[in-house]
């Protein structure tokens, strides 16, 4: 394992004994100066599931729930150079600090994880975690939003008017705002279902892009769409998220693929199909979505 049992028990006594390297590590990572990578693209491994109640990848319900497993294959991922960093809730990301692992890697901290997976008020997502002005005196990147659009729902109005507002401050310390907009819908029993129509996806666009008093420093989290009808409702920076891995991972790259040819997009995003490739092999897996994201630049 990248991380040894001498890595493991030393980040154990310090979370145990000294709670204030936290801090002194928020301070002593260096900082690249800018989010892009050399090739102008943007290639972050997301890790902010757990702090959503959202353990689950494939059949296994608490894939994510075992920590040490977690931190070990985003390790893996990170020491791959076209990593450019991560994104991730403080827990997630203190961890890795205090492991050494994100000197030169750009760090987007995730804002809203309220929203428990499959909780009554789902989609009233507070913001539960990094706030602007942590994200400023922490000396991160920048700070991501998920916001689920359920029209039917009065849970979206106040995660509308949250998100609006940390693009607002967001901007005011020259710092992105990861809008990740979602139109949702709930089937007959209730469940909340994605809607992947080109319009549904595009009419989210233009909300997200929106928000806040100005969108110079926005960027947009999106889902790979299945025509170009919704990369054309913007001119903000787009990022393509990996989502729910498919259980077939060659689907998964060919889909991200087509979306990154587009103008607007500068990079992905990726998570579980990542972390949790179902053959195990985490370096392998981040290597195949590097080298489609050179082939598609």
């Amino acid at each position: 394992m990248t991380l040894s049992d001498e890595r493991w028990h030393e980040l154990l006594r310090l979370r145990a004994t000294d709670p204030g390297a936290v801090n002194r590590a928020y301070a002593a990572r260096r900082r690249r100066e800018q989010l892009l990578g050399p090739n102008g693209t943007l290639f972050l491994v997301a890790a902010d599931h757990p702090a959503r109640g959202a353990l689950g990848v494939g059949g296994d319900e608490t894939a994510m729930a075992d920590r040490r497993t977690l931190l070990d294959r985003l390790l893996v991922a990170l020491e791959n150079p076209a990593v450019d960093g991560i994104l991730g809730t403080p827990d997630v990301v203190e961890e890795l600090l205090l492991l050494d692992a994100l000197h030169d890697k750009v760090v987007i901290g995730s804002m809203n994880r309220g929203g428990l997976a499959g909780a009554d008020w789902e989609i009233d997502d507070r913001f539960t975690a990094y706030t602007a002005r942590s994200i400023a005196d922490f000396r991160l990147d920048g700070g991501k939003m998920l916001l689920r659009l359920v029209d039917s729902d009065p849970g979206t109005v106040p995660t509308l008017q949250s998100s609006a507002d940390a693009v607002t401050e967001l901007a005011s310390y020259g710092l992105m705002a990861m809008v990740e907009p979602l139109p949702y819908h709930r089937d007959g029993a209730g469940k909340l279902v994605l809607r992947r129509d080109s319009a549904s996806l595009a009419r989210a666009v233009t909300v997200a892009s929106g928000l806040g008093v100005t969108s110079a420093h926005t960027w947009l989290k999106l889902p790979a769409p299945e025509d170009s009808l919704v990369l054309d409702a913007t001119t903000l920076p787009v990022v393509v998220l990996g989502g729910v891995p498919s259980g077939d991972p060659a689907a998964d790259l060919a889909s991200w693929g087509a979306a990154l040819r587009h103008d607007v997009v500068r990079g992905l995003v990726v998570g579980r199909s990542l972390l949790y490739p179902p053959d195990g092999d985490v370096g392998a897996a981040v290597a195949a979505a590097a080298e489609i994201l050179e082939k598609t630049q």
